[in-house]
This record gives structure tokens, C-alpha cells and sequence, in this order.
């Protein structure tokens, strides 16, 4: 055991090139520890019942400083890990890192579940935007073809988003947590055996390698404890920050939102979803991006490093991104949405330059 350790984290050989993006998977891990942690305690305390549940998460609130900490500390951890992962990904793009088709396809399935689960998450605390958040996603589910009606029945268990369905999201919630630590685990032996990328993509990670400890452990340390202080600053200098107004309002079958959003880190797949007035279109949208960007090869092995097109390319589609991300926040109507349809061709194109030409 402790050879496998040594041989993996002590003296690991790792290309001596790196920058600090590369602290980004390491950063990722420390974020997803706190987070197992703080969701391990509020899982002891939380009641999945549509009549009690508001109540006891507004409770972790108001009783004392230290249940206030681990609560907000698990929605901030979300937020952070949705961060550091956007960079990890964008790493991953930007240096052609996703040619390693092993280490890619499992940390986008990753990524997927992670999605999954910041969802579940989100609906557990049962006030109004989570509520109609589950609504509105459910009955996207429900459009799919053969299919959405036998799934949307197993997962809402009935006609409408009720009790039934908050049990069965927050079982989920946390067998889905166990999935996601399993993959880490595969993550790290595929990255460990197929060797990590450089930001000169040289065509073998292990080419001229110094060890990982003390050289890069020290660096990925300060990294993390950069980032969690910076998680811990903004928590405590504005906590409501990461929450949206009506969390504070218990869930109400008969009030609907002005605006209906989600979380920051899927905004712009809802301006996707919405683009199209078809609840269909709007899905086919989303997976046709989603497959995309998984695809483990591309005709520049090397990423941008060497290409001035492939870098246009690439920030091309972050702007778009980040462009989708503000008229997902605003309301479904012109001329947000023909913008957003737009703004969504041109991604599912320029994903398409960028892996295939």
C-alpha cells in the first residue's frame, strides 16, 4: 500500500512544464472533499418532506454559527467546484489535453454527474425555485420521444413534482455522491498511466519530468488553500451571494416565479434549452453540444499552442459561453431568444471547427 502511494504521489514523474492550470485538477479534489464533509452532516440533519423540509433548511440558518457554516459552505462549494472545473475543462480544450481519450471521456462523464448532482442538490431545500427548477426540467424530460413519458414517471413518481419526487431526488442525490468518488479514482489511474498533457503539448507527458513531490505538491497545496480562502472570504463577506431571492420563499404549486433560472453554472444551457420554442429542439440542442464537446480527438493534436486559429476558435466559444450564461438570466422573450438561438448555432459550429477541421 504505501509503495502504491509512493510510486503514484511521492514519486510520480510529472513533465516539468506546468503551469498553474494544471493545479486546477488538484484544487478540484480539496473542494470535493469539503463538500463530501459538509454534505455528510446536513444529510444526517435534513427530512425529505415537502412540509418540513424549507423549514429545516432555514433552520441550519437560524440556530447557531455552525450548522449557518456548513450549509453555506456546501452551496459555495458548489459554486467553487463548478468554477475550478469550467477551468479545468477550458485546460483541457485550450492545450488539446482531450486527445487522451481514456482521461477525457471519464472526467466529462464526471462532469455530467456532477451536473446531476448539483441539480438533486438544488431542489432538496424545496423553496420556489427549486421547486419550479424541478418542474421545468421534468417536463423537459417528459418531451423525449418514446421514452420521456416511462422516464418522467420513474423519476417524478406521479403526475407533478411532489413529495415523492423530494425522496426519491435526495436518495439519489447521495448514491450518485458515492458514483462520483469512484470515478475520481478512475480518473486518476487513467491519468496516471497515460501520462498528463504540457502547455508546450510535447507527445509525451513524461518527457523531461522531475517528481511531483516537492516540486508540484507544494504549488497545488498553495493553490487550493488560495482557493478556499477566497471561497471562505466571499461566503463570509456576502453569503447570499450564491443564492437566489426566492430560496428564501417555500415552494408554492400555485405561484410560478417571474423568472424562472438556475444556478449560474447551467445558464447557458437553459438560454440553449429555451432557444427553441420545441421542448425537443431545445434538448437535441443541448446533447448535440454536450457530444461535441466530449469527442476525444481532434485534427490539431497539439491544441492552440501552435495555432492562431485554433485560439480564435477557442475563446470565440467561451465568449459565446459566457454571452449565453447573461440571456439565460433574462427573460424568455425577444429579443433574448432569437439571440440565444444565434449565440447557440454559432457554439454547436465553432465545436465543430474546432475538433473536426
Amino acid at each position: 500500500m504505501i509503495s502504491i502511494v509512493k510510486n503514484n504521489v511521492y514519486d510520480l514523474p510529472t513533465n516539468s512544464g506546468l503551469n498553474y492550470y494544471w493545479c486546477s485538477g488538484f484544487v478540484l479534489s480539496g473542494t470535493i472533499v469539503i463538500q463530501v464533509i459538509t454534505g455528510i452532516l446536513l444529510s444526517l440533519l435534513y427530512v425529505a418532506d415537502q412540509n418540513i423540509s424549507f423549514g429545516c433548511v432555514m433552520g441550519f440558518s437560524n440556530e447557531e454559527l455552525s450548522l449557518w457554516l456548513v450549509r453555506y459552505s456546501h452551496i459555495w462549494g458548489a459554486s467553487g467546484i463548478f468554477f475550478i472545473m469550467f477551468i479545468h475543462m477550458g485546460r483541457a480544450l485550450y492545450y488539446g489535453s482531450f486527445n487522451k481519450g481514456f482521461v477525457w471521456s471519464v472526467g466529462f462523464i464526471l462532469y455530467l454527474l456532477m451536473m446531476v448532482e448539483a441539480f438533486l442538490g438544488y431542489i432538496l431545500p424545496w423553496h420556489q425555485m427549486s421547486f419550479w427548477a424541478a418542474t421545468v426540467l421534468t417536463g423537459v424530460v417528459q418531451s423525449v420521444p418514446f421514452i420521456g413519458e416511462i422516464a418522467y414517471n420513474y423519476i417524478v413518481g406521479g403526475f407533478g413534482v411532489t413529495n415523492v419526487t423530494l425522496v426519491r431526488m435526495f436518495a439519489a442525490h447521495i448514491i450518485i455522491a458515492f458514483f462520483i468518488l469512484g470515478l475520481v479514482g478512475v480518473h486518476l489511474f487513467y491519468l496516471h498511466k497515460q501520462g498528463s498533457n504540457n502547455s508546450l503539448s510535447l507527445s509525451n507527458g513524461y518527457s523531461d519530468s522531475v517528481y511531483f513531490h516537492h516540486y508540484y505538491s507544494t504549488k497545488d497545496l498553495l493553490a487550493v488553500m488560495s482557493f478556499i480562502s477566497l471561497l471562505l472570504g466571499l461566503m463570509l463577506l456576502s453569503p447570499d451571494l450564491a443564492l437566489d431571492s426566492e430560496a428564501y420563499l417555500r415552494a408554492d404549486p400555485m405561484t410560478t416565479p417571474v423568472n424562472i433560472k438556475p444556478e449560474w453554472y447551467f445558464l447557458f444551457y437553459y438560454a440553449m434549452l429555451r432557444s427553441i420554442s420545441s421542448k425537443i429542439g431545445g434538448l437535441v440542442l443541448v446533447i448535440s453540444f454536450l457530444l461535441l464537446l466530449w469527442v476525444p480527438f481532434s485534427s490539431n493534436k497539439s491544441g492552440s499552442s501552435y495555432s492562431l486559429l485554433y485560439q480564435v476558435n477557442f475563446w470565440s466559444v467561451v465568449s459565446l459561453l459566457f454571452v449565453l450564461s447573461y440571456l439565460g438570466a433574462c427573460h424568455p422573450e425577444w429579443p433574448y431568444d432569437w439571440i440565444s438561438f444565434i449565440c447557440s448555432i454559432l457554439v454547436v459550429s465553432l465545436l465543430v471547427v474546432l475538433k473536426f477541421l
